[in-house]
């Protein structure tokens, strides 16, 4: 394993604490700031939104920066923002450094996956990808006991200094690991410009493959958000007994985020399938037997390892259709995901608020997940017709340049049924 990959991991890893690790710190941070926790909760919403926004903006701003560069100024501006945090005496500025953080995940997630990328051969990317995003997985394991441990013991000011300590062992690492000139064309030019890396969305594949993400991560986060509710008042356990559920689906996701990636690295269409179909019935089975306490335990754990499965194949797909132009591409679907995160959030809210219950969830994240696996169906056939018109039109032109008709057809004027005029070349 190249060294690089540990220590993109690394940022990954204090990335991970910091978007997690608020959720169990909420109590401690609105009795100390003086406000109600709904207020508290813009800690959370405004770091996801800031995300979203942020993967595009930041990832634009830093498009005719050295990659490695980039990386580590990100991770400096996440120092930031975590001390901010953890020193400002309001709430607002307290909120302020949340979104200082925020602001360089997404980004740092899309240039990263690119950069992982070019450390391995071409049939490991993927992988490459899940090493780095092991780091995101492992965060969702141990942020929110970790940070409700630091937090409850030494204050939950001190939690956030610890995550800058972890950024400062980051940037040390990316500095001193990650090659010089990482993810550069192969071909020595020089790196593509911001509207050079733009035309990548001319590509319909990659709004497909946008699609395909805000779809595939909904499904899961959207079951996940109210899952407190459903362990409490649907399966029965002990309040208590949730941290301890949630570690157990955040093995499930650091699992399912390495297989995944292996998965990928053989086939990504077939990985995305599986899992869009596997997640869908355990969704479904989990919806359908959330009373059963044992049920509900190994269907938390395979929600989190088939939800997380499709996260390396989802990066790795839209990389692929902006081979030129990867860094928005990749950088615009670390926002999708987030976008399907608080869309499907948003589903699921509506779904308890009609009254039907902890586990309609569930049942609106199968949805959301079928709906997944019809667009991936969909997208492959979009393409599949794409590549019959590139055939054709690359037939047409050979024969006209030959000046004889196509092998089996009789004139030009019968091959030419199967496209338009428009499209024969000068």
């Amino acid at each position: 394993m190249p060294a690089g990959l540990i220590a993109l991991a690394l940022g990954g890893f204090g990335i991970g604490l910091t978007e997690f690790v608020i959720m169990g710190l909420l109590p401690e941070v609105a009795a100390d700031l003086a406000v109600s926790e709904v207020q508290a909760g813009w800690l959370i919403t405004g770091y996801a939104l800031t995300v979203a926004v942020g993967a595009l903006l930041m990832t634009a701003a830093l498009q005719c920066v050295d990659r490695k560069r980039a990386l580590a100024g990100l991770v400096v501006l996440f120092i930031a923002g975590n001390l901010l945090s953890a020193l400002g005496p309001t709430f607002t500025l307290v909120l302020a450094g949340r979104i200082v953080s925020a602001l360089c995940h997404g980004a740092f997630f899309g240039i990263g996956s690119v950069v992982a990328a070019s450390l391995v051969p071409a049939d490991k990317k993927a992988g490459a990808i899940a090493t780095m995003f092991t780091g995101l997985t492992v965060a969702n394991v141990l942020g929110v006991p970790l940070g409700t441990f630091i937090g409850q013991a030494w204050g939950w000011r001190t939690t956030f200094v610890v995550i800058a300590g972890v950024g400062m062992l980051a940037l040390a690492g990316i500095w001193a690991l990650v090659p010089a000139g990482a993810a550069r064309p192969a071909d020595g030019t020089d790196a593509p410009t911001l509207r050079h890396e733009m035309a990548a969305f001319r590509e319909p594949q990659v709004w497909w493959s946008v699609v395909l993400t805000i779809l595939g991560a909904g499904g899961m986060f959207g079951s996940f958000a109210y899952i407190a509710f459903t362990l409490t008042d649907v399966s029965g356990f002990a309040s208590s007994s949730v941290p301890w559920l949630l570690v157990l689906f955040g093995i499930g996701l650091l699992l399912g985020n390495l297989l995944g990636g292996r998965a990928a690295d053989r086939s990504v269409p077939r990985t995305l399938a599986v899992t869009f179909v596997a997640l869908t019935v355990v969704l479904v089975a989990f919806a359908l037997g959330a009373q059963s306490r044992p049920a509900t335990a190994v269907l938390l754990f395979a929600m989190g390892a088939f939800g997380f499965a499709a996260v390396p194949p989802l990066q790795l797909r839209i990389m692929s259709f902006a081979p030129a132009a990867p860094t928005m591409a990749s950088g615009a679907n670390i926002g999708a995901f987030n976008v399907g995160n608080a869309l499907a959030t948003w589903i699921a809210g509506l779904t308890i608020g009609a009254g039907l219950g902890y586990t309609a969830p569930l049942w609106a994240g199968a949805a959301i997940t079928t709906a997944a696996l019809g667009a991936l169906g969909l997208a492959t056939l979009a393409l599949r017709r794409a590549r019959r018109r590139r055939t054709t039109r690359t037939t047409v032109s050979t024969t006209i340049s030959n000046g004889a008709p196509p092998a089996g057809r009789g004139s030009l004027e019968e091959s030419s049924t199967i496209i338009t005029p428009e499209e024969i070349p000068a």
